[in-house]
């Protein structure tokens, strides 16, 4: 890929060994530098993408302020215990039995390529029934709770901690695909090297793997974020609040979700940066030292920096 006047230009072999140190192609920032880099990057994205900083420093905020909820006090505690107990859980527990078993008739009974006889009809009808009785059941149910939830509040401990709930099922299930993929990946791309004769090194392989370990947590995360504020807007009407106050909690609890995602993804990110960072500046460090001339050209320039001079 590189001539060898390419070469000789960035390590010094067709000019003087002073310049070869000085003509690498890549030259990594020190450790000191990388702060200020990633500072001025961040300053520079908030600048230009306002609205997005502001959501995420919004979701911050209700993260540390909102918490796990406002306490139920003696009376609504109160109210909400009766009104959920007033749920008649075992009918609803009735109703699916009855259900999955008429189900199951209809299925015995069905024929081939959608063929129906009279048997199968009547065991159809009998299913469509129970699955009506079941349907009413939960909708009796579900109104009951909705009752129940509206006496505890969005911002109460009971609200706040079904979204909670919500948002760790959706975010668990987002890692597990990520994890279930990387490994399919992991697979593949073995034996993608291995059928196919590449003088593939562990590390470059092992560059591949942590860039698509990145890409399949990115989307996981980002499907399940997703499939959280599609849902969420559900939960926020089951408890029957006014127009303000249900799109206020919204979009609460949507830059927050926004913010944990956003700050575990970047989490990732910077470790993955990180070990990348320091394997280089190894690499970088044998380099310079492999060069003919190359430790004791940075001896002799750190002795000149350092001896004292005189006028």
């Amino acid at each position: 890929m590189f001539g060898g006047r390419q070469q000789r230009q960035q390590y010094g072999g067709g000019g003087g060994g002073r310049g070869g140190v000085a003509g690498r192609a890549l030259v990594l920032p020190e450790p000191a530098d990388v702060g200020k880099i990633i500072v001025g990057g961040a300053t520079q994205f908030a600048r230009r993408h306002k609205i997005v900083t502001g959501g995420y420093l919004l979701g911050i905020v209700v993260i540390l302020l909102v918490g796990s909820g406002t306490k139920l006090n003696y009376d609504q505690r109160q109210s909400y215990n009766r009104i959920m107990s007033t749920i008649n859980v075992e009918a609803e527990y009735d109703a699916s039995q009855d259900y999955w078993q008429a189900s199951q008739q209809y299925r015995a009974t069905k024929g081939w390529f959608w063929s129906c006889d009279g048997l199968c009809q009547r065991n159809k009808t009998r299913m469509d029934e129970a699955k009506q009785r079941l349907d009413r059941v939960r909708e009796e149910g579900n109104a009951r709770m909705s009752d129940a939830k509206a006496v505890a509040g969005l911002f109460s401990e009971v609200g706040v901690g079904e979204v909670q709930d919500s948002f760790w099922n959706y975010f668990q299930s987002g890692k597990q695909f990520a994890k279930r993929q990387s490994m399919w990946d992991a697979m593949f791309m073995g034996l993608r090297t291995m059928t196919r004769g590449r003088d593939e090194s562990m590390i470059e392989y092992g560059f591949k793997m942590l860039m698509q370990v990145l890409l399949n947590f990115s989307l996981g995360l980002m499907m399940a974020f997703v499939m959280f504020v599609i849902g969420l807007w559900s939960i926020v009407k089951s408890y029957q609040p006014n127009p303000v106050i249900a799109v206020l909690f919204f979009v609460s609890a949507a830059c927050a979700a926004f913010s944990f995602v956003t700050t575990y993804l970047l989490a990732m990110y910077g470790a993955a940066a990180g070990s990348v960072y320091g394997v280089l500046k190894i690499a970088e460090g044998n380099l310079r030292l492999q060069q003919p001339g190359g430790g004791q050209q940075q001896q002799q320039r750190q002795y000149m920096n350092d001896r004292p001079h005189t006028d």
